[in-house]
């Protein structure tokens, strides 16, 4: 069912019916129609939330518990390219930061970033390795809050831990 931006189903008279979750076709993951429904509920009540439809469009996080995993929210270099976005990627192993090794020996992976060079934000982000999951609502929240690069440098990532590989990250940028 197609729906408006606050999730009201559209072609329905008086705008009284509501549609979130797997039945808008938006993003089929529980966690969006959890989203969804929350952004729904607000306008509901009146909260008058913001109705932005980035989540739903550009920041899904989207994991596969597979092993590897796999964790990804953003767009891709692809996808940004389309839009006409002035991209730059940079990439870093994983498992190449000491904390990797509070998950084992051998750790392997890859970490990615999708940067707008324009306005300087991470616009979309991939993880791969054991546990990559709990990288991914950091991505989420640098890439909705349009975080610029260079407050992103001053996010301390605790030590030892996986996610040292952000500042791994941004050194290998430039920052």
């Amino acid at each position: 069912m197609r729906t408006d931006d606050a999730y009201r189903a559209e072609g329905v008279a008086g705008g009284w019916l509501y549609a979130v979750g797997d039945c808008n076709g938006r993003s089929l993951l529980t966690h969006m129609g959890k989203h969804q429904a929350r952004l729904a509920a607000d306008v509901i009540l009146g909260r008058n939330p913001d109705l932005s439809p980035a989540a739903d469009r550009d920041a899904v996080p989207r994991v596969t518990f597979t092993d590897p995993q796999v964790a990804a929210v953003g767009l891709t270099e692809a996808q940004a390219a389309e839009r006409g976005l002035p991209v730059r990627t940079v990439r870093y192993g994983t498992g190449d930061v000491a904390g990797a090794s509070t998950r084992g020996e051998g750790i392997h992976g890859t970490s990615f970033l999708v940067v707008d060079e324009e306005r300087r934000i991470v616009v979309g982000a991939t993880f791969t390795g054991p546990g990559v999951q709990e990288l991914l609502h950091a991505a989420t929240i640098a890439i909705v809050g349009r975080v610029p690069l260079d407050r992103l440098w001053h996010a301390v990532p605790s030590f030892p831990t996986v996610s040292e590989v952000w500042l791994r990250l941004l050194e290998a940028y430039g920052l």
